[in-house]
């Protein structure tokens, strides 16, 4: 189209605010979408072209034309030209029905309203009416209609919050800032009187990158993707903001990974179209045999009869006749490719389709949503999966955080995970500003907060201290949190239900409400979160004048920082860690200390100096953070549970059982999607080994994969002598990867991925995720999915199905061979793109497993039956051809033919029915007992030894052959099952290897995270007061999840260390925990640096 030509010449775009004339000049698109395929004149054309690619169709389409030629045509054309227009007119009208729901919803996107300033006033414009270089306004809750430049907004600073669900699949926000000089644009005036020029580059599909500059006034300002919002997103939080209009409809992000609708067909179909050019080649064979035989017998036989049988004019010799009859019997013998077999197939898949439709197991009641089969094509492809592509969050995952247990002053609570039928719900009347939609089932911990015990009411007061949310009291009582993620928000919502509710936040202040009474809280500093110290701490002056350090974070990393006074302690809460995290829920450790007024006055100075120095900043103030935070006393561990959604472990497991492979493609975190992968069992403590792939340059990620492929490989061919087994009968690579009997992992970051999947590293990632039995690619963009899958359905020729809940999933729903969208939140654009659409992933076992499977075998049986009956009716003809002087005529007639058809279908199963129930009813016999007189002959038969005799000697007779033929093809042509299985035979011979034996004991990545997804920075803007508004509080961008592997003796290697620290100096004491965090590490050590690494 002239679209993508413009978007393939162009080098960079240039784009004028308010300057329709100058923008025109470049032909930018529109902000129209089409994810139609058809239109009214381009329908019957192109559906045609498409069904035409069916050979069948091509076949009979040829076959019409001759039988309208009446010197060889013994059939009329009317018998070909019915069916042949029923189905093509069944297959149009079906098409047109989901195309047009395609249209209706680009309908219903592009007649949305959006606020347009066009001469001084702000207009409604539909969305396809919006161009480039157009200013819009955009109200909270709004989806951003086009990529827009951000200009100004409603809060400081020029700041904004948007969701992206719809584009890598996140719902925590994030935050973007508009540039200095044009957030106070925010006067209609003013931004008529803008006309600043962008220069940037062309359209492409980037979710993460964008580069661009600025010109007005005379000055150049850089712009980067910080300052864009993307078609795709939601404001949140903001009452409005101006943009300028940069990419419009096609050319925008979103659409530039939403990637083609795709014309997809069945491995039965192809196999059809397969078979039917062998049949038609067997067709011409028999009509050349015929054919032949005519030529001869009108030398030899027919010119006896040509006296009272002439030839036609047209009838110059023997050879033309045969010539002539070959086509004729071609006509004839058409119907051992019947064109009622594709009607037939029709029925039978709208059949099936119906079956999803109406099966009541895979109805979500609390949704009011049932299965569905958008498509009547690939039913029997549903039986054939060997990969499946799963989106993570809303697909495997709720995204709901819960308070699900937590452990204090050495006491466990248990919450969410008692029985609630015979636990009753705690009553939190006590606290007139609780949450309702709150749940905890033990009673104990509330008693504890009545009955003031300190410690319990010290752990909720640092959890309503030590975070970074925002509140907003809508009305008096009424609280909501804007939480940067959802486990943080639980946490500070558990609080607020025990007593310590937190109400507001100033740069300086942090107010609580403690049981009824209103405390407020002097901010003093906020030790802010990174990689590195996978940790926040706040330091607060209590009303009293107490100053207090709480910090929260990684258990090794809270742990190694404790004062020696809470050893048993610690003791007793590793203990509940472990149980917590071996049930599946994320963790972290709580503790606090007592700060002297003097100490803190001196390390405050030092903190300021630290802060304004020029070289080596962060390490300074790292160095500060561990001095201040060394001798803590522990308060205890809490535990979240990241929701699944129902059923989701069991249905993968079930899934694996069926060797079926899952991949994991999710725009979240590393550590976020690692989490969930041991919350499904994907991943578990006793794998031998999870490669994460997390270089950043081609060299780096082509050394990682090596190093995992040769790791697996070289375990599992090594023998006991310590040399390479592989002989000739075992060359193929292959015969290892099935013969492994170790499990591994692979975790692919983002920015690997797109290194991975250049040409010259496709081939050992491949490899190496066929080794694995769980592959997850985190960070991952829309577009990068769709070529994941492409990659698998290129080289590996397997049935491929992505299933997923969000506009982020469109492009691989439509490029696997089978696309499955599930109705959750994140809208329908996934289930308008899908094939099959339900609400709970759960239901995908079903999906494959009963329906995909019986479709498949239903199927089968009846191509099998059909192309049975119709060989044995064809060639009938054939042989009457012998008998006829291969005349070319009708030995059946074809009103006899359509009686046949139907007593093969309906006479058949009468008769099977009929000897079922009553041929083998011994009722039948009571009933009639005269016209049955040898009702016990069978009975009597089996006493005869001859009649054994028989049948021993019938069965080796029959089955000796064929064993004979089965033995000498093992050992000849052994297939590869064949070699996997005498490889393992030969291994089991030599004895266990000593390598193998070993097994590596590692306690989940949720034992030591740090359950939150901070980022750094977000104390300093906290602190700043830039986000901070007097009316309405907004949240912040998305923080960071990060896991951290220990050992499971990494208690005793710590109190080590710590006999050291308290014998150490102060400079060394700073040090001396990042030398103990990387003795704790246990994993192997190409495992241990990549961790370091991340």
């Amino acid at each position: 189209s002239l679209c993508s030509q413009q978007m393939l010449l162009e080098k960079e775009r240039r784009v004028k605010a308010n300057a329709w004339d100058y923008n025109d000049r470049f032909s930018y698109a529109d902000n129209r979408i089409k994810t139609s395929k058809y239109n009214i004149f381009t329908f019957l054309p192109i559906n045609l072209f498409e069904q035409f690619q069916r050979v069948a169709n091509a076949y009979f389409s040829v076959l019409l034309i001759l039988q309208l030629i009446p010197e060889i045509s013994s059939l009329s054309w009317f018998t070909t030209i019915v069916p042949l227009v029923f189905v093509l007119v069944i297959t149009a009208v079906k098409d047109a029905t989901d195309d047009y729901f395609r249209y209706k919803s680009d309908q219903q996107v592009n007649n949305r309203q959006s606020q347009v300033l066009i001469r001084g006033s702000l207009q409604n414009e539909k969305w396809m009416n919006v161009r480039v270089g157009d200013i819009i306004k955009l109200e909270n809750n709004q989806f951003v209609a086009a990529d827009i430049l951000l200009l100004c907004s409603s809060e400081p600073y020029g700041l904004c919050y948007v969701e992206t669900a719809e584009l890598d699949g996140e719902t925590n926000l994030k935050v973007r800032q508009a540039l200095t000089v044009t957030s106070d644009l925010g006067d209609i005036s003013k931004l008529m009187d803008f006309d600043g020029e962008v220069i940037c580059e062309p359209p492409n599909n980037k979710l993460d990158r964008f580069t661009g500059t600025l010109y007005w006034k005379g000055n150049k300002y850089p712009l980067d993707n910080e300052k864009m919002l993307l078609r795709g997103c939601v404001l949140r939080n903001t009452e409005w903001c101006f943009g300028m209009v940069i990419f419009a409809g096609s050319q925008t992000k979103l659409m530039q990974n939403c990637g083609r609708t795709k014309l997809k067909r069945t491995s039965i179909d192809k196999l059809m179209n397969t078979l039917v050019l062998w049949i038609f080649a067997f067709l011409i064979c028999m009509g050349v045999v015929l054919a032949i035989g005519h030529t001869i017998w009108e030398t030899y036989v027919g010119t006896n009869f040509r006296v009272f049988l002439p030839w036609d004019t047209f009838q110059i010799s023997a050879v033309f006749s045969g010539f002539l009859t070959f086509w004729s019997y071609i006509i004839i013998l058409n119907t051992v490719v019947p064109i009622s077999l594709y009607v037939s197939v029709e029925v039978l898949r709208l059949g099936h389709s119906y079956f999803i439709n109406w099966d009541r197991k895979m109805y979500h009641s609390p949704m009011g949503t049932a299965a569905e089969a958008r498509t009547t094509t690939l039913n029997e492809e549903l039986g054939q999966v060997e990969f499946i592509f799963s989106d993570k969050t809303g697909t495997l995952t709720q995204n709901i955080m819960v308070f699900s247990k937590c452990s204090i002053n050495g006491q466990m609570y248990a919450g969410a995970f008692m029985c609630p039928q015979k636990t009753a719900c705690v009553d939190f009347s006590f606290n007139p500003l609780c949450d309702r939609r709150f749940k905890f089932f033990d009673s104990s911990l509330v008693e504890a907060i009545k009955m003031e015990d300190p410690a319990v009411q010290e752990f909720f007061r640092l959890l309503a201290l030590c975070h970074t949310v925002m509140p907003e009291e809508k009305s008096e009582g009424n609280l909501v949190y804007q939480a940067q993620s959802p486990d943080e928000g639980a946490l500070v919502t558990a609080a607020r239900n025990f007593g310590f509710v937190f109400r507001a936040r100033t740069p300086e202040t942090v107010t609580l409400c403690e049981m009824g009474r209103t405390v407020t809280y002097q901010l003093l500093a906020i030790l802010d979160f990174n990689n590195v110290r996978k940790r926040m701490s706040v330091i607060v002056r209590s009303p009293e004048g107490q100053i207090k350090l709480y910090s929260k974070g990684a258990d090794t990393i809270i742990f190694e920082r404790l004062d020696p006074s809470s050893e048993n302690l610690m003791y007793t809460t590793s203990e509940h860690l472990s149980e917590f995290a071996g049930e599946g829920l994320r963790t972290l450790a709580l503790a606090y200390k007592d700060l002297d007024e003097d100490y803190f006055k001196v390390w405050m100075k030092r903190l300021l100096f630290a802060s304004t120095v020029i070289e080596n900043r962060e390490d300074q103030l790292a160095v500060l953070y561990d001095e201040i935070e060394l001798g803590m006393k522990l308060l205890g561990a809490t535990a979240i549970e990241d929701k699944l959604q129902e059923g989701v472990p069991e249905t993968i497991a079930c899934l694996n059982l069926a060797d079926i492979k899952i991949w994991v493609l999710t725009g979240d975190k590393l550590e976020t999607a690692m989490n969930i992968g041991y919350s499904c069992n994907m991943l578990r403590d006793d794998m031998n080994e999870v490669f994460v792939i997390s270089g950043h340059s081609l060299q780096d990620v082509q050394q990682q994969l090596r190093s995992a492929k040769e790791h697996i490989l070289g375990l599992s061919r090594v023998s006991s002598a310590g040399h390479v087994e592989k002989t000739d009968a075992f060359a193929d690579d292959s015969v290892f990867e099935e013969a492994i009997i170790a499990e591994y992992a692979l975790v692919i970051n983002g920015h690997s991925l797109a290194h991975v999947l250049e040409p010259q590293l496709e081939h050992i990632l491949l490899d190496l995720a066929c080794l694995c039995k769980t592959v997850i690619c985190c960070r991952v963009t829309p577009m990068q999915k769709a070529q994941v899958v492409e990659l698998v359905k290129r080289h590996k020729r397997a049935v491929t199905l992505a299933i997923g809940d969000g506009a982020n999933d469109v492009s691989m729903i439509k490029t696997a061979h089978i696309g499955v969208g599930i109705s959750g939140q994140e809208g329908m654009q996934a289930v308008l793109a899908s094939d099959y659409s339900f609400a709970q992933f759960r239901y995908l076992q079903r999906l494959l497993l009963v329906h995909g499977r019986w479709s498949y075998f239903r199927m089968c049986n009846f191509l099998g039956y059909f192309f049975y009956k119709n060989f044995a009716f064809t060639l009938v003809h054939f042989w009457y051809g012998f008998f006829c002087g291969f005349s070319a005529q009708i030995g059946l007639d074809t009103h006899y033919w359509t009686a046949v058809n139907h007593l093969f279908i309906w006479g058949s199963l009468m008769v099977y029915f009929a000897i079922l129930f009553a041929m083998q009813s011994d009722g039948l016999f009571g009933i009639f007992p005269s016209s049955f007189p040898f009702i016990g002959t069978a009975r009597n038969c089996l006493s005869e030894k001859s009649v054994w005799l028989v049948v021993l000697l019938t069965t080796v007779v029959c089955v000796m052959p064929g064993l004979v033929v089965r033995f000498l093809r093992v050992d000849l042509f052994p297939t590869l099952t064949d070699k996997v299985r005498r490889l393992q035979q030969s291994r089991k011979k030599q004895g266990p290897q000593e390598q193998n034996l070993r097994r590596v004991r590692r306690t989940s990545s949720r034992r030591s995270a740090y359950a939150f997804s901070h980022q750094q920075g977000f104390g300093e803007l906290i602190t700043s007061g830039k986000n901070i508004r007097r009316s309405t509080v907004s949240s912040l961008c998305s923080p960071e999840r990060i896991a951290q592997s220990h050992s499971s003796s990494w208690i005793e290697n710590m109190l080590k260390r710590k006999n050291e620290v308290s014998c150490a100096s102060p400079e060394s004491e700073g040090g001396a925990p990042k030398s103990g965090n990387r003795a704790i590490q246990t994993r192997s050590k190409k495992s241990t640096q990549t961790e370091l690494d991340i």
